[in-house]
C-alpha cells in the first residue's frame, strides 16, 4: 500500500455504512440469475446474443470473486467464499486466485516478477533468455487485442503448468481445491449439457474464454513498472457500463489504497481526492476510458514487458 494511502473518513464510507452491502447482494443475484437465464434459454437464442451475454456474466462473476476475497458482502469469510466458489470461468479454483491476489496486495514491489504473482512482466535476464518466438508472443500480449485473444490461453496454461509442477513436486496445498473445483465444474456441466444442451466446447467458446478475455481488459491497464510504488497503479476514467462490469476496479489505485472498501464506495473517494490521487499516479491515468485504450493500444504494445533494472 502506498505511503499516501487514504485513511481519513470519506463520504463514500458513510454512504456505504448507511446502505450496508445491499448493492452487492443485488449484484450476486443478478449475476447468477443472468447466467442461469442465458444457459436455460441457450437453444432458443442466437449465438450473437449468447456469446456477449455469456462473456458479460462470466466476467462480472470474476469481478465479484475479487470483491468476495476482500470480505464482501458478508462478515463471514466462509459465506463469501461459498458464494464465490462456483467455477463459471473454469480456469482457476477460487482459493488459488484468493491467495495469489492477497499476495499481490501485500507485496511492496508491484510488477516485480519475483514478488508479484500477478505480474505480466519479466526481468531483464529472463527476457534475454527467452526465445525470439516467445518474446514476440509476449509483445503481442501487450497489445489489447493480443491480451484479449491469446491472453486467456497464456494465463490458463501458465497456471496449469505451475500447479502440475507444484503438485508433482510434493506441494499439495491446493490439491483439495482442485478436487472441489473439478467436482463443482462437473455439477455445472451436468446442468449445462444435460438440461440446457450446452456442450463443453460451446461453453468454453461462448462463456468461459470470452469472459476471461473481457476481464483481462481491466488488468491490461492496471499496473506498470515505475521507480517507486507510487506510479505503478492506474486510474482509468471509465464510463458507467465498464465501471459496473469491473466493479469500479478501474479506479485501481483507490482500491489498492483501501482494499477493504466495497466496490460502490470507491467512486465517492475518487471524486473527493481526485487531485491528490492523480498527482500520485504520476501520469498513469487514462481519461478516455477503455474505448480510448482500445483506440490507442488495440494493435500497439503499451510497453515492452520487462521491468527496469
Amino acid at each position: 500500500m502506498s505511503d499516501h494511502a487514504i485513511t481519513t473518513p470519506a463520504a463514500g464510507n458513510r454512504g456505504a455504512a448507511r446502505i450496508g452491502e445491499f448493492p452487492t447482494w443485488i449484484l450476486i443475484s443478478t449475476i447468477y440469475g443472468g447466467w442461469f437465464a442465458v444457459t436455460w434459454f441457450f437453444e432458443s437464442l442466437p449465438w450473437w446474443v449468447v456469446a456477449p451475454a455469456g462473456a458479460w456474466f462470466v466476467a462480472w462473476h470474476n469481478s465479484f470473486q475479487h470483491e468476495a476475497l476482500h470480505g464482501h458482502p458478508s462478515r463471514h469469510v466462509w459465506l463469501n467464499e461459498l458464494l464465490a466458489w462456483p467455477p463459471l470461468c473454469l480456469w482457476i479454483p477460487f482459493p488459488i486466485y484468493r491467495d495469489s491476489h492477497q499476495a499481490h496486495h501485500e507485496t511492496p514491489a508491484l510488477t516485480d516478477p519475483y514478488e508479484d504473482p500477478e505480474s505480466f512482466y519479466l526481468t531483464r535476464s529472463q527476457w534475454e533468455q527467452t526465445s525470439p518466438v516467445r518474446r514476440a508472443v509476449l509483445i503481442v500480449n501487450n497489445t489489447l487485442a493480443g491480451r484479449m485473444v491469446i491472453g486467456p490461453w497464456l494465463a490458463a496454461v501458465a497456471l496449469w503448468k505451475t500447479q502440475l509442477l507444484t503438485i508433482a513436486g510434493g506441494d499439495r496445498r491446493y490439491l483439495g481445491a482442485w478436487v472441489i473445483h473439478f467436482a463443482l465444474a462437473g455439477l455445472m456441466f451436468g446442468w449445462l449439457w444435460q438440461v440446457c444442451g450446452i456442450s463443453p466446447l460451446d461453453y468454453v467458446l461462448m462463456f468461459a474464454w470470452p469472459g476471461l478475455s473481457l476481464s483481462l481488459v481491466r488488468s491490461y491497464y492496471e499496473h506498470r513498472p515505475a521507480p517507486e510504488q507510487d506510479g505503478r497503479t492506474a486510474i482509468v476514467d471509465a464510463g458507467p457500463l465498464m465501471s459496473l462490469l469491473f466493479l469500479n476496479n478501474n479506479l485501481h489505485v483507490v482500491h489498492h489504497d483501501r482494499p477493504e472498501l466495497p466496490w460502490f464506495a470507491l467512486p465517492a473517494i475518487y471524486r473527493r481526492d481526485r487531485e491528490d490521487i492523480l498527482r500520485r499516479v504520476r501520469g498513469f491515468h487514462f481519461p478516455g476510458g477503455y474505448l480510448g485504450i482500445a483506440r490507442r493500444f488495440a494493435f500497439r504494445p503499451k510497453d515492452v514487458p520487462v521491468v527496469p533494472d
